[in-house]
């Protein structure tokens, strides 16, 4: 798990392939904040982004999810979130698979805790749990982008 702010992503130790991805022109937070909701894959490319709003919850009621074959960097747009997680893997092959690549974590033993304001990204690598869109306070709406980077991107990267 890595937790930064685009104004110093040299300074977050992001492996190279991640940096590059981010210092993109068209990553840029406000290139990002214009762009329209759904999903973008610029050409050529194997990761993609989703950008859209959605509401957070308590944590209570948000389920705990990890994945396999993807990487996550959830970079907040608009709005607050916290992102509950835990850098040790919890995978486990009864766990149910929502959809592809997306695994349920039943009893969920998350450690950190993340708030993201606008600019703030956390990096979830595979394996990670993690338990996005909790309430800071009361429910909201939040505009956020999700990077889904491929596991093997980062392996030939390292």
């Amino acid at each position: 798990m890595i937790i930064g702010h685009v104004d110093t992503l040299q300074l977050a130790g992001l492996p190279g392939v991640l940096l590059a991805i981010l210092s993109r022109p068209d990553c840029a937070l406000s290139a990002l904040q214009h762009r329209d909701d759904g999903r973008w894959q610029p050409e050529g490319e194997d990761w993609y982004c989703t950008i859209g709003p959605a509401m957070t919850q308590p944590g209570s009621q948000r389920h705990t999810e990890y994945h396999n074959d993807w990487l996550d960097i959830q970079l907040m747009l608009d709005g607050e979130e916290e992102i509950n997680a835990d850098p040790l893997p919890q995978v486990h092959p009864d766990f149910v698979e929502k959809k592809p690549d997306l695994f349920i974590v039943p009893s969920p033993h998350l450690t950190q805790s993340i708030r993201l304001l606008p600019g703030y990204f956390a990096v979830l690598f595979p394996g990670e749990p993690h338990q996005a869109l909790c309430a800071v306070g009361q429910p909201a709406g939040v505009r956020k982008a999700v990077f889904k980077i491929p596991r093997t991107l980062i392996s030939e990267n390292m």
